[in-house]
């Protein structure tokens, strides 16, 4: 007999049954192959339909390891400069040199020595007040080779005889001596300079330095509108109050024996009196503000004719940044012409011998150098030299370029008939006496000898004092 579970396992399940549970089935086969995934639904279940929910995006990734260390941050720990510090420092001038030799029987320069053409290619030393006077000038230069030596000599060339000579007969005949110095880059310009400087030191003149001309004229210094002048003129009393503290330190024992002669309605009468001198005129000035009017009061003193007067003289290194127009503006924004500025009038109408200046009585000189490293292009101040120097040679002077327009009247007029000093290279003999120099103070450790000397010469562009200063001493500047 069979048992009914057996008969009901062999009946057919019913449609409603079905469908109350629906199942699938699936071969183990057919879901290996199948592209999507299998879903299973439960046969029986008492929560809420729910849908599903969409894929959330994964979090960044945090970076492990040395993530939560910060950085150190490293603090300067020295003292940071002062302002003008760093230009100080770049700008110092370093006269001697403890491990150079020292050059034993060389002479001091004086006013005989300058002057007289046997010294001519020989080597002197500057005396100790000579050097301090032109370091309160600012007659040396940062660029120059003075740090390499153990205390500062100068070389007496030619020119500088030739100079000298110009500067003593000045002074005897009580005129004024009116030149530029001119030559190629780096053939001693600025030290003819110094030794002008140095040759009116010696002789107890008056000297006004402008050791850099760009500074009256690149608007690096305050300036403002001098009142009742036709046409408008510009003073600049920081730049006069320096010039000033120069005299003081320079000529000040010379202005001390020269008392003042005019009433000026700008000072103060309980302190400057006709019993006063002109050292005591400058001293009256503690400011800037009252610098113009002392400065002002000076230079008509020293074109006073007196007993008591003394000669000037008036240098400037860096002739072509005053024949041009400045970088100042005026109240209506317009560029101001250099020959506008009060102080580069004085010095233009002094080598111009214009604008009504007469001199000074007791003689003086007004020098100018070119610069050839640092000078903006003048096509007045080249074609002026260029005419001047034809003239002094008895040739034709050179004619303007009738298709340039960038020459400028008043620079043409201001340097029509101011001499011209052309400044070359060195003889031999003056460059084996500079050699032997650089060999006794330990520079140079090679024999002075005739090919020696021919060879520096030769490369030094025939005589060239700072090419031959780079082909010998230059690598051992520090």
């Amino acid at each position: 007999m069979v048992t009914p579970n057996c008969w009901r396992c062999l009946l057919r399940p019913s449609m409603a049954a079905i469908k109350a549970a629906p199942r699938r089935v699936a071969m183990p086969g057919i879901l290996a192959t199948m592209p999507g995934p299998m879903t299973t639904a439960a046969a029986f279940s008492v929560s809420a339909p729910v849908a599903a929910s969409a894929p959330t995006p994964a979090a960044p990734k945090k970076r492990k390891g040395n993530a939560s260390r910060k950085k150190k941050t490293y603090k300067p720990t020295g003292k940071s400069p002062l302002p003008g510090e760093r230009k100080a420092f770049r700008k110092r001038i370093q006269l001697s040199n403890n491990n150079a030799l020292r050059v034993e029987g060389l002479q001091t320069l004086t006013r005989q020595v300058i002057g007289d053409r046997k010294s001519i290619g020989s080597v002197c030393a500057l005396s100790e007040p000579v050097v301090d006077q032109l370091r309160a000038v600012e007659a040396f230069k940062h660029t120059q080779t003075w740090g390499l030596f153990h205390a500062p000599h100068t070389l007496i060339r030619t020119e500088t005889v030739e100079l000298a000579e110009r500067i003593q007969k000045a002074a005897v005949n009580k005129e004024n001596l009116r030149m530029v110095i001119s030559g190629d880059k780096v053939t001693g310009k600025s030290t003819l300079l110094l030794q002008a400087m140095t040759t009116a030191f010696l002789n107890d003149w008056i000297v006004i330095n402008f050791p850099e001309a760009q500074e009256l004229t690149t608007a690096c210094t305050e300036y403002a509108p001098l009142p009742g002048t036709t046409p408008q003129q510009y003073m600049q009393p920081v730049y006069a109050y320096n010039i000033l503290q120069q005299m003081r330190k320079a000529s000040g024992h010379i202005l001390q024996t020269m008392t003042v002669l005019n009433k000026h309605q700008d000072l103060s009468l309980e302190i400057i009196t006709h019993a006063s001198s002109l050292l005591d005129l400058i001293d009256s000035c503690k400011e800037t503000e009252t610098a113009w009017p002392v400065l002002q009061a000076l230079w008509t003193e020293l074109q006073t004719p007196s007993k008591d007067r003394r000669p000037v003289m008036v240098t400037l290194d860096g002739l072509a940044h005053i024949m041009r127009t400045s970088d100042y503006r005026s109240p209506a924004f317009e560029l101001i012409h250099s020959h506008d500025l009060t102080l580069v009038r004085w010095f233009v109408d002094g080598l111009s011998n214009g604008n009504g200046f007469n001199g000074f009585p007791a003689g003086g000189a007004f020098i100018a150098a070119e610069t050839k490293g640092n000078s903006p292009k003048s096509f007045s101040v080249e074609l002026a030299i260029a005419q001047r120097e034809a003239v002094q040679r008895g040739e034709e002077p050179p004619a303007r370029d009738p298709y340039c327009r960038h020459y400028d009247a008043r620079v043409d007029e201001a340097l029509k008939d101011v001499p011209v000093l052309r400044l070359g290279g060195m003889s031999r003999a003056e460059t084996r006496s500079l050699m032997e120099y650089w060999a006794a103070s330990g520079l140079l450790r090679d024999a002075v000898d005739e090919k020696k000397v021919t060879d520096v010469w030769s490369i030094g562009g025939n005589g060239n004092v700072g090419e031959m200063e780079r082909a010998a001493l230059m690598t051992m500047k520090m």
